[in-house]
């Protein structure tokens, strides 16, 4: 069986501002937009909604036909959920009432299950007595989530539904976020310019520049390209998919393993068996010929150089490495490149700290 598709066209031109994107993507988990402000990506997501019906193109969602020059489905009948940066809840409708109300009107009937699931993995039971005005704005935001989904979407908006939430309420609703996209087979496309969003959520990215794609594919084959046009955040970094395997409680650490091998990291409380991501800093890796076992870094992969590039400042490089089917990067000067003798194909250790594991 063939894997979901969502191909789109767009052309939008504005006073000073033109969009002119073509996309072909898996659609399926969360394909995050990111790029700076001012790129384009809210731009992009009102097309995918037929929120911009002077836009130029096409787009197909498995098949099925939203938009191309004969045909534009709006808004209403594209199955779509659409989640904003400020949850635009009915104030009038207590949290309960805001949810009958999409429920009413979505596409497929809505059963007391569907309900119950989808109340039970946003954790909005204690919420649904509670007027809008009576919620937080994490309250209100996966009020907001919850309402989406239940009009039975095939395609889940999201445009930057964290931006308007302080720090603690943004820690309050990332789980939450992690849960919806491993429990509902419903793809999400997610705006943002939070390096920490997009590495903790996205299995797609999509990079955005003036109304441009500039690069496209799955998250960490993309953030580990050396022309990568985009930093995501200050670093240069990569995203690794693992499972905890081990925890170590007297020195507060745990042990997750990837194809490439195993990386001990501060432990989260993770459950022995659970997912995690663990993203790694190109200046937190160092290279060396040989394994050393009398060091303070903690983790020593075998790896292989793939591709050497100059970094900002000639003096550094930028090594990409492939650590069994894992790609990372390794910032270094090319004068210790040079030592090592780099070069593409070249077996090195990957010396990787623990403490600059982030989950």
């Amino acid at each position: 069986m063939s894997t979901p598709t969502l191909s789109a066209r767009f052309q939008l031109d504005r006073p000073g501002f033109s969009l002119d994107v073509e996309l072909q993507l898996p659609c399926q988990g969360v394909i995050a937009l990111f790029g700076h402000s001012g790129s384009g990506k809210t731009s992009l997501l009102r097309c995918l909604a037929g929120l911009e019906p002077t836009a130029r193109g096409n787009l197909r969602l498995n098949g099925d036909v939203w938009q191309d020059g004969d045909r534009f489905v709006p808004t209403h009948r594209r199955r779509l959920g659409y989640v904003f940066q400020e949850a635009s809840l009915l104030p009038h409708l207590s949290a309960r009432g805001n949810l009958e109300f999409a429920a009413k009107r979505a596409a497929a009937a809505v059963t007391e299950a569907d309900r119950h699931h989808i109340v039970e993995l946003l954790g909005i039971g204690p919420l649904l007595d509670r007027s809008p005005a009576q919620l937080s704005g994490g309250e209100r935001q996966r009020v907001a989530i919850a309402r989406a989904m239940l009009s039975k979407p095939r395609l889940l908006l999201m445009d930057e539904p964290l931006a308007s939430l302080d720090q603690a309420r943004k820690q309050e609703i990332l789980p939450y976020l992690e849960i919806l996209k491993t429990e509902l087979d419903v793809p999400i496309i997610y705006v943002s310019h939070s390096p920490d969003e997009v590495a903790r959520l996205a299995d797609t990215l999509v990079a955005m520049d003036d109304g441009r794609i500039v690069a496209s594919g799955p998250l960490n084959d993309t953030l580990t390209r050396l022309d990568f046009p985009i930093k995501l955040g200050e670093e240069v970094g990569s995203v690794v998919q693992a499972t905890v395997v081990e925890r170590d409680p007297e020195w507060q650490l745990a042990k997750a393993a990837f194809d490439g091998g195993e990386l001990w990291f501060r432990d989260g409380g993770h459950a022995i068996g659970s997912p995690v991501r663990v993203r790694v800093f190109a200046r937190d890796i160092s290279l060396s010929l040989q394994h050393h076992g009398d060091t303070s870094i903690v983790n020593s992969l075998p790896a292989v150089v793939e591709e050497i590039s100059t970094e900002q400042h000639p003096g550094l490089a930028l090594v990409k490495l492939r650590v069994g089917n894992t790609p990372l990067v390794a910032r270094l000067t090319h004068r210790s490149a040079h030592h090592l003798g780099l070069e593409p194909g070249k077996p090195i250790w990957a010396q990787i700290k623990s403490v600059a594991i982030i989950q």
